[in-house]
């Protein structure tokens, strides 16, 4: 039976993914060169070495849900100065989620949504 569904998203530089998401709330727990382990709460997020990735090129992404306070969160990101999506502002969509994106250093989309 699954139980748990973990991303493994590019990184490019290291030392600047692991900064992005400290930022984000997220702990390094395992580096093994190549291959990271960051984990927020009960939830992990794993990186691989993807050196030759262009980010204005990437199509990775993921969904983060919130369960309550996205606007304290959405908040808490534009405290620390992280970019916001230019297209994404945080906002109600028509499918009844209150979200917002990011960015991350290596392209990736990172979509935060909370159930309205």
């Amino acid at each position: 039976m699954i139980s748990l569904i973990i991303p493994k998203l590019p990184f490019i530089n290291k030392e600047k993914t692991v900064d992005y998401y400290h930022k984000l709330g997220f702990e390094l727990i395992a580096d093994y060169g190549d291959y990271l382990i960051t984990k927020y709460q009960e939830l992990e997020i794993h990186f691989f070495s993807f050196e030759t990735l262009l980010p204005e090129k990437s199509d990775f992404m993921i969904y983060l849900r919130i369960e309550n306070d996205i606007e304290g969160f959405y908040q808490d990101i534009q405290n620390k100065e992280i970019e916001i999506h230019p297209n994404g502002k945080l906002e109600t969509k028509p499918w009844n989620m209150k979200e917002f994106s990011l960015i991350d250093p290596n392209g990736t989309l990172l979509t935060f949504g909370e159930k309205n």
